[in-house]
């Protein structure tokens, strides 16, 4: 009996080291299948909207880590690399960019439609540049966004659970250090998983605060502020003051309040926040962690995630206007400044005339026998030739093409004061035919007419050297 009590315990220990091993087993299969689960997804996109100039594509390009951005047209397409460092996995992230052109917003339907929806997050961007028109471009592009989510063939179920997902992650929002949860949780959820575990969680969660979510799309949406390194060119050339920008921003945070969204400052050019966006996005769209807080120090560095304000957050910023009050009308408090005219004065705008009604006056100037331009006028020519005379080209200085003229003129003088054909002199000298005592003579009067010449043209300046004079 006791042989056989011994050997039945052999087997119940052999049967459970069995059984252990199996469970062992399946716990990593299991484990496999999970972390199978939970790899990135390759069909989520981002799509961008906003005016032109407000870099967009500036910004896409910061994102990817790209130096030279190409600018295209329309409805562009790119791709952000997201690597999952826990995980050691990556993916591709899609982006469209879409003209700020009104006139391609029918192209939207090709980066947005019924397919894409559920798996797209939104960035509205507007440029510190133009500041007197941040509001505005970001309702029109919030409308323009309304108006063709609401043409998409979605079911109600559809659009209800989108809308239930984005109440339920704004009420969730925790502080970074807040969480409940391990910090390596991140590693067991995906955007996929909480999505779907918020749709349907029929918990019922405390009603949103004061002015969050009362337009709700049902995206995940995030409000980039570009260029605002430019605060600094604001502030000298047009006056802007604290009080100015805690304008601007306050009510940059109402309507982020109103559809639920993000807000980040960033400048490309002195790469402030561009990082910070890129871990933000992945964090929405995987479930990748981020843990840095809200800033609002900086005002030109704010960083705040949806969920995190709130109008009495936003009340702060009231202590600072002295100037305005936070519910006046916008545009009264940032002006667009004038067109600039140069002096003050409008100078008057010269017209171009007509070619062909050019060409008819000309052709008819012609027909009526209107002389064509004529020569130089002998005193003209004489004026030149006089000038010729000036400074050294009188000894010889001038250049080869004068010696002729210069020639013509000393025998001109010679043949005026001798009166006589046959005798003259040139540059170099008498002429072969002239006899000794007359070429000694022209010579004599030739220098001395030079020199009466010279000093009556010449007067103010210091007497010129005498030609010839060593010959006289």
């Amino acid at each position: 009996m006791e042989t056989n009590g011994q050997a039945n315990g052999l087997k119940s220990r052999k049967k459970d080291n069995s059984d252990g091993k199996d469970n062992l087993w399946s716990a990593i299969l299991e484990e496999v299948q999970n972390q199978g689960n939970t790899k990135l997804p390759s069909n989520k996109n981002v799509l961008v909207l906003g005016d032109n100039e407000t870099g967009k594509t500036t910004l896409i390009a910061k994102l990817q880590g790209v130096e030279d951005p190409k600018k295209g047209s329309a409805l562009e397409y790119a791709y952000i690399d997201v690597r999952d460092e826990y995980r050691d996995d990556h993916t591709r992230l899609s982006v469209w960019v879409l003209d700020g052109d009104p006139g391609h917003t029918n192209l939207l339907k090709f980066a947005l439609n019924e397919d894409t929806f559920p798996h797209t997050l939104v960035i509205f961007t507007v440029a510190m540049t133009t500041p007197w028109g941040l509001l505005d471009q970001l309702q029109s592009w919030a409308s323009m966004l309304g108006d063709h989510i609401d043409k998409l063939d979605l079911t109600p179920e559809q659009r209800l659970d989108s809308k239930k997902v984005q109440t339920q992650k704004w009420q969730r929002y925790t502080e970074p250090g807040d969480e409940l949860e391990p910090a390596a949780s991140p590693m067991k959820r995906s955007s996929r998983n909480l999505a779907d575990e918020l749709a349907h969680d029929d918990d019922d969660d405390a009603p949103l605060p004061e002015a969050v979510l009362t337009t709700n799309l049902g995206l995940d949406i995030v409000v980039v502020v570009t260029k605002t390194d430019y605060m600094s060119t604001l502030e000298k050339e047009h006056d802007y003051r604290d009080e100015h920008f805690d304008f601007m921003q306050q009510w940059v945070r109402r309507f982020c309040l109103q559809y639920g969204a993000a807000l980040f400052y960033t400048s490309a050019k002195e790469d402030k926040n561009c990082d910070l966006l890129y871990k933000y996005l992945t964090h929405r769209i995987y479930g990748l962690p981020f843990r840095t807080p809200a800033l609002i120090v900086e005002k030109d560095a704010v960083l705040i995630p949806a969920g995190w304000d709130s109008m009495k957050k936003i009340s702060i910023l009231y202590e600072n206007m002295q100037s305005c009050k936070p519910d006046d009308y916008y545009r009264d408090i940032i002006v667009q400044p004038a067109t600039r005219k140069s002096g003050g004065l409008r100078e008057a705008e010269v017209c171009a005339e007509d070619e062909q009604a050019f060409l008819q006056r000309q052709l008819a100037a012609l027909q009526a026998g209107t002389p064509a331009p004529r020569a130089d006028s002998p005193l003209r020519a004489a004026q030149r030739t006089a000038a010729q005379l000036d400074g050294t080209k009188i000894m010889g200085g001038g250049t080869p093409g004068n010696e002729g003229v210069l020639a013509n003129f000393f025998n001109s003088l010679l043949y005026k004061k001798t009166g006589s054909p046959g005798v003259g002199v040139g540059v170099g000298g008498p002429r072969a035919d002239a006899s000794p005592a007359a070429a000694a003579a022209a010579r004599s009067d030739a220098a001395a007419e030079l020199d009466r010449l010279t000093r009556a043209k010449r007067a103010p300046h210091p007497a010129p050297l005498d030609l010839n004079a060593s010959d006289c």
